[in-house]
């Protein structure tokens, strides 16, 4: 969609963004979906999938250490932690900045994602995909979690488009469901929501599914510049309670002892606490009870 050297982004059908483009890296069809990326004069390289954006080198921090440090830090002991999706390698690589994760598994549906990545944007996994605690897999994530053991996850992180095309899968009662049996006890599940200013039917309705299949939902927020609409909602349900309010003392204990205090560039344990803060017009899309 470049048109003298601007991409311009429409996910809503009466608002977006654009960006000028300094030169463009690659345009390819996978068998999934189309993949562009280019170099912009604003945000460094930027990668878009059906015409949407997903990463930009210059705000990815955000949601990505939002995106894997808050469930793990709730969590406090996630050694086993499921990747769905996340191919730029930025979830994977802040999970393994965690020194009690023993293994991480990453599935991801399309290759040519990890591939175009790794050769255009390669600092956003850096290192990850050579670590020895993590496996990488080429396939279909609700496959792998259909067919996983009981309780062999504490932590499921899901990194997908939204609930359109490729991503849809991800956001059914059987992914759920089939999620719910894979974690251990203690386990929990997070994964986009949309920005609820323009996509609060997102956020209900997949806060509804999880529910059915998890006794505690809820969600938190991160403030993504380049996913247009205001505050990105990141959806939380777990097996246990209380996971959502564990004292910013305490997580902060945890991210010491975890090895990750003081390398972030958006979560700290204050920002971690009051994620969870809703504000109403966000709050009232969420199961109540």
């Amino acid at each position: 969609m470049a048109t003298d050297s601007w991409v311009n982004e429409t996910l809503y059908p009466s608002w977006g963004q654009r960006f000028r483009v300094v030169r463009e890296l690659a345009r390819v069809q996978s068998a999934f979906q189309d993949i562009m990326i280019f170099e912009s004069e604003s945000h460094g390289r930027v990668m878009l999938l059906d015409g949407v954006v997903q990463i930009t080198e210059r705000d990815e921090f955000v949601y990505q250490e939002m995106l894997t440090h808050v469930p793990l830090l709730a969590h406090g002991d996630a050694r086993r932690v499921l990747i769905i999706g996340a191919g730029d390698g930025g979830v994977l690589r802040r999970v393994l900045m965690h020194s009690n994760v023993d293994r991480a598994v990453m599935v991801e549906i399309d290759g040519e994602v990890i591939r175009l990545c790794k050769e255009h944007m390669p600092q956003i996994g850096g290192s990850a995909w050579h670590d020895r605690r993590a496996e990488v897999i080429v396939g279909d994530g609700i496959d792998y979690v259909r067919r996983g053991a009981p309780a062999s996850f504490d932590a499921i992180i899901v990194d997908s488009t939204d609930p359109i095309g490729v991503g849809e899968v991800l956001f059914t009662d059987e992914f759920y469901a089939n999620a719910a049996r894979l974690l251990s006890a203690g386990g929990l599940i997070v994964n986009q929501c949309g920005v609820p200013f323009m996509q609060s039917d997102e956020l209900r309705e997949t806060s509804l599914r999880r529910a059915r299949h998890f006794p505690h939902v809820g969600a938190y927020v991160a403030a993504v510049p380049t996913y247009v609409g205001g505050l990105m909602t990141l959806g939380f349900a777990a097996k246990q309670p209380h996971l959502d309010a564990v004292p910013r003392a305490e997580i902060e204990a945890r991210a010491r002892a975890a090895g990750i205090l003081g390398k972030t560039r958006y979560w700290t344990p204050a920002i971690h606490e009051a994620a969870f803060w809703l504000p109403p017009y966000i709050a009232e899309h969420l199961p109540r009870g």
